[in-house]
């Protein structure tokens, strides 16, 4: 239950993380519907023009806001990128109300929601236009966890929820098996640049999953021997 906590942390990352310091002097209460607007503005450039063709002042014209609205919000454009790949993922993700229909495999196919190709194919160019991004370690790090760690998370609850119910042995690795995930989707993204769809990933839990999750090769004990 603690990774569950964690996760519905990361959905309140945004706030925490953007949250201005109050103000020292009196003055209008910060509109947070905005913030809102600013990250999918943020996300729309991305797809459209990249990191490195990306900034700030696109942005707000995007997002009909001023430029001092957005630097007050995010101080830099890494900074700015960093909360808008967490608030994009997060919109996959129902966090708050876990799929429970009684096997793994029903739930892991019941975490995806339904997406127009449009809206896959944005997400696409968004990862693979990141760039220079990722030279900005104290950014990127904390992006591809906002991207990743709340889909491991999950699929990590589900799976020794799977395991209490007697589906899978209690030796079952689930720490490889959430990391095939997420390399998979990486790996399908980022370098063959297709979409995590549903078809591809229903033949990665038939194919690779539930049969390594069913029948371990080694127990956690004996890979100190």
């Amino acid at each position: 239950m603690s990774e569950i906590k964690r996760v519905k942390s990361v959905r309140s990352k945004l706030s925490d993380d953007v949250a201005e310091k109050p103000a020292r002097t009196l003055g209008r209460k910060r509109d947070h519907t905005r913030d809102a607007k600013i990250l999918e503005a943020a996300i729309d450039i991305l797809a459209e023009a990249s990191f490195d063709g990306m900034t700030m002042d696109m942005v707000a014209a995007r997002a009909k806001a001023g430029k001092a609205t957005v630097y007050r919000r995010w101080s830099s454009k890494a900074e700015l990128v960093r909360d808008a790949l967490t608030w994009m993922n997060r919109n996959h993700l129902e966090l708050d109300r876990l799929p429970d229909t009684g096997t793994l495999r029903g739930d892991l196919l019941a975490l995806l929601k339904p997406q127009s190709i449009e809206e896959e194919e944005r997400k696409f160019r968004v990862l693979a236009g990141l760039g220079s991004f990722l030279q900005h370690p104290e950014f990127a790090e904390a992006g591809k966890a906002g991207i990743f760690e709340p889909w491991v998370a999950v699929n990590r609850e589900l799976m020794h929820r799977a395991v209490g119910r007697g589906e899978f042995p209690a030796h079952a690795d689930i720490e490889i098996a959430c990391q095939v995930i997420t390399s998979m989707a990486s790996f399908r993204g980022l370098i063959q640049r297709k979409p995590f769809d549903k078809r591809f990933y229903t033949a990665l839990i038939d194919g690779i999953l539930l049969p390594a999750l069913k029948n371990p090769q080694t127990a956690p004990n004996d890979m100190d021997r």
